[in-house]
């Protein structure tokens, strides 16, 4: 699937297309991950715009220092070289200071509170706001939320179409930051989308039911024109699942011991969610004539 570009062009109303390559240091990269990077790199040459590359390791219990060496070196390997980010790397471990400038602007605008929910509490993907009037004392070992109103918010994904979605009635209030204290992916990535400028989000099919309460917390963090987000087709198993970095599924250091080459990887990748009818050698610095 290929957007249209000059629709893409189009919706960034004149802003420069900035987008992101946001890996999260759990595991290798794997043949999903370069299939997101064709298309970050992709149409971001394609529209002459930046990419920024930038960890995304505030899961401090998951990340390792191993795999981020790792997936900087396949980055490296593969021929994705970002604007932006690779020099100083730009990490999310990095930010604590931004993020808690953050939640205090939260603090001051909306209703934050403790929580003293665990996952089996909650047991789903919507919360039901239980801590929202229960007084939880703020402590080490409580998450922290922020309450959502209800209301709709409607983007037009750049491949999918018209999406609607209601945060309040499909999430629930917002984590911001868990119990162990780690900011959580939906505020870390919302505040660094914002701040870094990022106008235009690329990522996989199965991160769009993010969108809708991040697009809500951006705008009560003041963001008042959202980003253009984009959500790509995945590569998925034969079981339907999709590929995973913990489960090892074909990852490019695996494919590069094996001997192919990182043309054969890129090309691999791209056909495998119908970039081209069938793999051959593509390099990094051409995945822009896909689109």
């Amino acid at each position: 699937m290929r957007p249209d570009l000059s629709i893409l062009k189009s919706r960034l109303g004149g802003s420069r297309l900035v987008t992101r390559y946001a890996p999260s240091p759990t595991g290798y990269l794997h043949l999903g991950h370069v299939v997101n990077a064709i298309y970050v790199w992709g149409i971001a040459r394609a529209l002459q715009g930046q990419v920024l590359l930038r960890i995304e390791d505030h899961d401090r219990i998951r990340c390792r220092p191993a795999f981020e060496a790792a997936l900087l070196e396949d980055l490296d390997w593969l021929g994705f070289e970002a604007d932006t980010g690779r020099e100083p790397v730009v990490r999310q471990s990095d930010r604590d200071a931004r993020y808690a400038g953050a939640l205090e602007q939260l603090r001051a605008t909306s209703h934050v509170y403790a929580c003293a929910c665990s996952r089996r509490d909650i047991g789903g993907e919507r919360y039901a706001n239980t801590c929202r009037h229960a007084n939880v004392d703020d402590r080490p070992s409580r998450g922290l939320r922020v309450e959502i109103d209800p209301g709709q918010e409607t983007f037009d994904d750049a491949l999918l179409g018209p999406v609607h979605q209601s945060p309040a009635s499909e999430n629930g209030d917002l984590l911001l930051r868990d119990r162990d204290g780690h900011w959580t992916y939906q505020f870390a990535v919302t505040v660094d989308d914002l701040e870094d400028g990022i106008t235009l989000v690329i990522r996989g099919a199965d991160l769009i039911s993010s969108t809708g309460r991040q697009m809500r917390l951006a705008r009560m963090l003041g963001r008042t024109t959202p980003p253009v987000f984009l959500h790509h087709p995945l590569i998925l198993k034969r079981s339907g699942e999709k590929l995973s970095k913990a489960s090892g599924d074909t990852s490019v250091r695996e494919l590069r011991a094996a001997g192919c080459s990182a043309a054969e990887v890129i090309g691999r990748a791209a056909a495998a969610v119908g970039l081209v009818e069938a793999p051959r050698p593509i390099a990094a610095h051409a995945v822009n004539g896909l689109f």
